[in-house]
């Protein structure tokens, strides 16, 4: 019997050997058969349609090679799922084989690298590479494969991508978490220590976590979304959503509605967000759709217990009603971390609900969920258990149903800025809170109603004053020619030196660009009263003002003695309007009564970017991810200008003021007055009049009026460090040197000690490795020449890889370098240092 056994294994072989011959001749399989081996370079295993690949592979290191699944004909950012990724082989001796327990064992010079590991008895199995990028191994049942279970598959075990019909959650009866865990690079897969996945609360939800500490809340699902993620409560185009909680099982799934889309989500260390991908065939590239975080408050926690965040407010911190700061001190400074507590104490039975709409709800953490009662049943229930805090419907699809009930702290509450986005909570307070703001609904009423005569009064009061002032100056243009431009004042010639407010009507209607009455522009904002002024730029005031629509604008005043003529004014409209990104400020309108030059912008809740990073309370706000994402939207911004609009752009005043932040602290480039564009090839221009802000203005342009996109990319590099440092490029000390900032790095540059440059406000939130790569580039864009700097396309990749960089050489402006080439002085007549003083400066030829 011995002999018969050992001579059908001979025969097995031999059949499976002539098999395997046949099928490397004949082309790729999608099976992996009992006893068949992949061997590194040789056989590749690929979906039945190919669009996924089963191979050996190495991400840029030929000394460390990975086994894992790739999509077959997408030649960046391919990999879904790795095997080994923390235990690369160092060269090609390696196997694959579906051994003779059924399991797939990588080995090494005969040492087993990884396994799948399963215990289950297998009678004849295979693996497989499905068309959902899934590798299973499962029993061959060739007459019902849609029934059989699979013995093992790669979507239990994810590393940092999710696909299309992948579960994330939990597997009940295993007692099993499936999870994404983040590579630690872009090039090495080892898992680091950012992982996202659910947590079994009563109430289950998701958590991104950074090694234990809780970094992002996705909240609840409340049978629509997720309580943190309004948009999914709409039809997306793209996907359908489900989420699936039973005894048997808690997990999230997507499916794609056209099959024909490729689609992933992708769990990102260096950014630590959660961004989803569609493929574009017409781009070849990866479509960024969403991300999470989405904005600050989306951060775990960030206003602590008994209070909510809202980046359309400012403070974004505020206590729940009923509650107060813990530590008003560190409160008032923005410390948010220890949250509110309660103004007066709960009394039991006495106390009443108050109602919050418009929620992400709090962690559900200490919950309590009966799924069988409605709503004023769990008021009732929540009433009577004194430790009840909180409470509202586990579901809110319908008319709303089942009860879930907070105990202990509130934590981590989210406001929308849009009721209807978010979800209502119910919050027990004591009877002497509710009494107080009955009261105080019925005196807003009366103050209301009081109210409206006196402002229709000031509303008509504005509106005859104002004709009257109109009657007056039609009268003075009917009897007086308006006088020429004289030499160093404002010129009002464009194009065909026409003085005439139809001409410049007529240019400003060519591009679809609506014009604003005065009166409009004069009741938004109070008759520009200093109430509403929000920041004053190099060419004058900037007012916060509302429409009669209900939208809030920015409203950029132009004084007539700032420099900024009717050129710079039609330029600015010129270019904004044709401008479509999301890192640009919106252009809204314009208007230009007399001598007046107004420009109208979306309003940005969060001002401007030098609020933040000057200002050491509020620069706690933007801890390090929050700062990377500003750069990165600064940098997208600027290669749209670069390279992607319809005309090349030169912004030539890009600094830390003319970077605005919206709601989600999303950034803006603004402030396009002194901007050029440049058609066809065109790189580089030459003027005779340098317009700029001192710190932030390349050599060349400087000494020689000689401008290019190389010109933007030295403000940027200016602008990189200076988020980094939250200092100015202004002098600075080091030792017995005083420097500016782009010295001060440059010198620890050399000393090899850039960490001294972070921001002590960011050191804790920070990856320093990533950090000193963002100095690197920094000094790689303030290069002294513009031949020696990246263009953004470059620095793009830069920050958003681990490519190897080249050495910077000395830096443009490096105060020793000042004396030996040119003098600045004699042209500028400033100091370089002093980065608040927006100039224009004649130079002859």
């Amino acid at each position: 019997m011995r002999f018969v056994h050992f001579l059908m294994n001979i025969i097995i072989y031999t059949l499976f050997d002539t098999f395997l011959l046949v099928f490397e001749a004949a082309g790729t399989s999608s099976f992996i058969a009992q006893y068949q081996s992949l061997s590194y370079g040789k056989s590749i295993v690929s979906s039945p349609r190919g669009t996924y690949e089963l191979c050996f592979f190495n991400l840029g290191n030929p000394n460390k090679i990975y086994l894992g699944i790739r999509y077959k004909n997408i030649p960046t950012q391919n990999v879904v799922w790795v095997a080994n990724g923390g235990n690369p082989i160092n060269d090609s001796s390696t196997i694959l084989e579906l051994n003779s327990s059924g399991n797939l064992v990588l080995t090494h010079n005969n040492m087993v690298v990884w396994s799948t590991s399963y215990r289950k008895a297998a009678q004849n199995p295979v693996a497989e590479l499905l068309d959902s990028g899934n590798l299973v191994i499962r029993e061959k049942n060739e007459a019902k494969p849609e029934e059989e279970e699979y013995l093992w598959q790669s979507f239990d075990y994810p590393s940092n991508t999710m696909l299309a019909g992948m579960k994330v959650g939990w597997d009940l009866k295993r007692n099993f978490s499936i999870r994404l865990v983040a590579w630690k690079s872009f090039d090495d897969p080892t898992p680091g220590d950012l992982s996202w996945g659910v947590t079994l609360h009563p109430y289950p939800e998701f958590y991104m976590m950074k090694g234990t500490k809780k970094y992002h809340r996705l909240g609840p699902w409340n049978g629509l979304r997720f309580s943190g993620r309004p948009e999914m409560a709409g039809s997306d185009p793209i996907y359908h959503f489900d989420f699936v909680s039973n005894k048997e099982e808690v997990y999230y799934t997507w499916t794609l509605k056209q099959t024909n889309l490729l689609s992933k989500l992708v769990l990102n260390q260096t950014t630590q967000e959660r961004p989803r991908y569609v493929w574009s065939e017409t781009e070849k590239s990866w479509m960024f759709y969403t991300t999470m975080p989405e904005d600050y408050c989306d951060h775990y926690g960030v206003c602590g217990a008994n209070s909510y965040c809202s980046t359309s407010a400012y403070p974004m911190c505020e206590c729940l009603k009923g509650f107060k700061p813990k530590s008003p001190e560190k409160w008032n400074s923005m410390g948010w971390t220890e949250g509110c507590v309660l103004k007066h104490p709960l009394s039991c039975m006495n106390d009443g609900f108050f109602l919050v709409e418009g929620l992400k709800v709090p962690d559900t953490k200490h919950t309590f969920v009966d799924e069988s009662i409605d709503l004023e049943q769990c008021k009732t229930k929540c009433l009577n258990d004194c430790s009840c805090m909180a409470y509202t419907n586990s579901n809110i699809s319908g008319a709303g149903s089942g009860c879930v009930m907070w105990f202990g702290d509130l934590i981590d509450i989210k406001l929308y800025p849009v009721p209807e986005k978010g979800q209502d909570l119910y919050i027990r307070l004591p009877s002497s809170e509710l009494e107080s703001s009955r009261d105080k609904k019925d005196s807003k009423i009366i103050i209301i109603a009081t109210s409206i005569g006196a402002t229709l009064g000031v509303i008509l009061a504005i509106y005859f004053v104002y004709r009257r002032n109109i009657a007056e100056m039609s009268n003075a243009e009917n009897n007086h020619e308006e006088p020429l431009p004289q030499h160093g004042h404002n010129r009002w010639n464009i194009a065909d030196k026409s003085k005439t407010k139809e001409n410049i009507k007529r240019q400003l209607k060519d591009l679809d660009v609506p014009l604003f009455d005065l009166l409009t522009i004069t009741t938004a904002t109070n008759n520009f009263s200093s109430n509403n002024k929000i920041g004053q730029g190099g060419f004058g005031p900037v007012y916060k003002g509302k429409l009669v629509d209900g939208r809030d604008i920015a409203v950029k005043r132009l004084s007539s003695g700032s420099g900024q003529g009717i050129v710079e004014f039609i330029t600015e409209v010129k270019l904004i309007a044709k401008l479509q990104h999301r890192n640009l400020v919106k252009l809204l309108g314009c208007s230009f009564p007399k001598q007046e030059k107004l420009l109208l912008y979306e309003y940005m809740v969060n001002g401007s970017l030098d609020s933040f990073i000057f200002d050491q309370q509020k620069g706690k706000l933007l801890d390090w991810p929050q700062r990377f994402h500003i750069i990165f939207g600064i940098a997208r911004g600027l290669l749209y200008l670069h390279e992607d609009s319809r005309l090349r752009i030169i912004h030539r005043d890009l600094k830390a003021s003319n970077v605005l932040l919206d709601e989600k602290l999303n950034p803006k480039i603004s402030d396009f007055g002194m901007a050029r564009a440049f058609g066809g090839d065109q790189t580089e221009g030459n003027t005779n009049r340098v317009v700029g802000t001192y710190g932030y203005m390349a050599p060349e342009y400087a000494v020689d009026g000689v401008f290019s996109i190389k010109s933007d990319v030295f403000s940027f590099g200016i602008l990189l460090l200076e988020i980094i440092c939250g200092n100015k490029n202004r002098s600075l000390c080091h030792g017995n040197q005083t420097l500016n900032l782009v010295g001060y790095a440059w010198t620890l540059w050399k000393e090899q000690n850039t960490s001294q440059l972070i921001d002590s406000n960011i050191k804790d939130s920070c990856v320093i490795p990533e950090v000193l790569r963002c100095i690197h580039v920094s000094l790689l864009c303030v290069q002294q020449y513009p031949e020696d700097r990246p263009t953004m396309t470059s620095v793009i990749q830069m920050l958003g890889s681990e490519m190897e960089l080249v050495e910077p050489k000395e830096p443009g402006f490096f105060p020793r370098r000042i004396s030996d080439e040119r003098n600045l002085s004699s042209n500028l007549n400033q100091t370089i240092s002093n980065d608040e003083i927006t100039i224009t400066t004649l130079k002859g030829r």
